[in-house]
């Protein structure tokens, strides 16, 4: 018999029934049912009943033993009493009479207990986070994790892309977020970056004249966490085409994302539906102005609209001020509001305050009849054109935005996300992709006082060199795209700009010489001079997929060792000071030791 088990703790069925066997895991319950104690077993695999009774040897161990001990079982498996098989376990026919047992490893009393759902706080969890592993919901994350990871790289293969590994220490880049940077010890004052992506490392690649890559590449970046995003480092699909336009790299990469995500719908009994194929393209300033922002969420079906025209010369003298003054005014429709009180709107317009907005205006409807002070201003005609443009029925109310179009396009985004989960509109079943695309090439810098690229300063305009040498350089495109799902942005792409000449000229565009080119950029510029072929790409993100997935409002609960909001891991302790000796090796002085010479060289002398 093996050292440590026959079988795992699923494996068992009725079978199985009178075989002597071996089984090892953990302590996960105990009940003592006077005189008999029932354990529940538990593996990576599953749970197996353990039963005890003073007929057996191995009570008086298995009394004392705490929970979440490592031990192992041998007995005899018997068929569960009727009544008491437990549909929700593979081996709930069964159960396991111990005969004897071996502690393995006795646990201490555990910082916080693995069985049920109840939640800890995040230090707590993190700090153990090799307990917290052990919970059912968060070790099955971690498998969904994989197998994720396991089908995009089978459907990448499908697709004929080929999987190569870029370098982890190489040089700085202008990726928009700090670098992690990493001093060498053999070029004293000199340091190395860690990747924030494989950018040009992939399109070094098509230079090189490698087809189709693709890489789950870490990627690192000094950035603040957020729900959908981990400090530090996250994983990304990373894959890039040569000889492609844009639809030809959705054409490649939707049949896997559609793939996985149908994969993994009904996981653990979800039973979601995923928007059919091709997923829908829709430009960015159409997205900016029906959703409210770039990454929106289809599965809501409220959609804003420009409504400044209505009010220019209108009784509501706030709002016609605001159009006179060159700004808009946006309208959120509310559906099915007229059994909602008054307090539903006004909280709605307390909240936006709270969001350091001025408010959110709003109309009430029911039965067809207009409440409220800009209904009453804007009179009853002004509504029924309102109503007609929006297409409103009539017991729906309306929330209104004004202002400057950047701040009122955002509160009118946020406002349609909180009305659609306030009325319970947006349909947890579905996940809803879309490409955002056209987004614009350039955009002015309020605070620069200069024209500036507006997302990535390496794509292709739209019209190539005639655009850039013609054109507002504020009314150019690029062939830029994002692909969102359920109002996350899973990764932001684009077809490169391959040709010298033409960056130059966009740099230029920008502010930038051709010298600060050839200096920044020298590795890509040099490749493209010596041959580079039309390329594209994008990164959809792991962890963010996942997160989706796994219905996880929070995307450390998808990670194995997520280092908490502050980027530190209190597990490993990181991060932490470096010693004198390291410090030495690498030819650095900590800030500390600097300020003690500092202090030295000032003070005052003696006497």
């Amino acid at each position: 018999m093996h050292a440590y088990r026959t079988h795992t703790c699923a494996a068992l069925d009725a079978s199985a029934v009178g075989d002597t066997v071996r089984l090892s895991g953990w302590v996960h319950r105990k009940r003592d049912h006077g005189g008999v104690l029932f354990i529940d077993l538990r593996d990576h695999y599953g749970i197996t009943q353990i039963v005890a009774d003073s007929d057996s040897a191995a009570l008086p161990v298995l009394e004392a033993i705490r929970a979440e001990s490592v031990i192992t079982i041998d007995g005899v498996v018997k068929a569960r009493g009727e009544g008491t098989t437990n549909p929700n376990l593979a081996t709930g026919e069964i159960e396991v009479f111990a005969q004897s047992v071996t502690i393995q490893s006795a646990a201490n009393e555990l910082p916080m207990p693995v069985a049920g759902d109840n939640e800890y706080p995040e230090d707590i969890r993190l700090r153990y986070r090799f307990v917290d592993l052990r919970r059912e919901r968060i070790h099955a994350n971690i498998m969904l994790r994989s197998n994720v990871i396991a089908s995009l790289r089978q459907r990448m293969n499908a697709q004929g892309f080929t999987e190569f590994q870029t370098p982890i220490l190489t040089a700085s880049s202008p990726e928009g977020a700090r670098d992690y940077l990493v001093p060498s010890r053999v070029h004293p004052g000199k340091f190395y970056a860690l990747p924030q992506a494989p950018q040009m490392f992939k399109q070094l690649l098509m230079v090189a004249g490698f087809d189709r890559y693709f890489q789950i590449a870490p990627c690192f970046r000094d950035e603040d966490a957020r729900a959908d995003r981990s400090p530090g480092e996250f994983y990304q699909l990373d894959f890039e085409m040569s000889f492609v336009t844009q639809e030809d790299v959705f054409q490649a990469i939707e049949p896997v994302l559609h793939g996985l995500f149908e994969q993994f719908a009904d996981w653990q009994g979800k039973g979601r539906q995923v928007s059919a194929l091709p997923f829908r393209r829709i430009p960015y300033r159409e997205s900016m102005l029906k959703y409210g922002n770039d990454k929106p969420d289809l599965r809501n079906p409220i959609l804003i609209s420009d409504v400044s025209d209505h009010f220019t010369g209108s009784g509501f003298g706030r709002f016609a001020a605001i159009v006179e003054a060159g700004d808009v005014v946006r309208a959120i429709p509310a559906p099915n509001t007229a059994d909602k009180s008054r307090k539903f709107f006004d909280d709605m317009n307390g909240w936006a305050q709270s969001e350091g907005f001025a408010g959110l205006g709003y109309a009430t409807r029911k039965g067809g009849e207009w409440g409220g002070p800009i209904a009453k201003n804007h009179g009853e005609d002004g509504m029924a054109r309102l109503a007609e443009t929006l297409g409103l029925g009539p017991d729906d109310g309306i929330f209104f935005a004004a202002g400057k179009e950047g701040q009122a396009t955002k509160l009118a985004g946020l406002a349609r996300t909180r009305v659609g989960e306030s009325l319970g509109l947006i349909d947890p079943k579905r996940f809803e992709f879309c490409w955002i695309v056209d987004f614009p090439m350039f955009e002015y810098d309020e605070d620069a006082k200069k024209v500036d690229f507006s997302h990535n300063p390496f794509s292709m305009p739209q019209g190539e060199m005639e655009a850039l040498e013609t054109k507002d350089p504020l009314d150019i495109l690029a062939y830029q795209y994002d692909i969102v799902c359920n109002g996350i942005e899973l990764s932001s792409g684009a077809i490169r700009n391959h040709k010298p000449e033409i960056m130059y000229k966009a740099f230029e565009i920008a502010g930038y010489s051709q010298a600060d080119v050839d200096q920044n950029f020298s590795g890509m510029i040099n490749a493209f001079k010596c041959g580079a072929p039309p390329h594209g790409g994008s990164a959809p993100g792991i962890d963010r997929m996942v997160m989706l997935l796994a219905d996880e409002p929070n995307i450390r609960e998808v990670i194995t060792f997520p280092m908490t909001q502050k980027a530190e891991d209190l597990m490993m302790g990181a991060p932490n000071f470096a010693t004198p000796k390291q410090l030495k090796e690498l030819n650095l002085r900590s800030t500390a030791e600097l300020k003690k010479d500092v202090d030295k060289a000032v003070a005052p002398s003696a006497g």
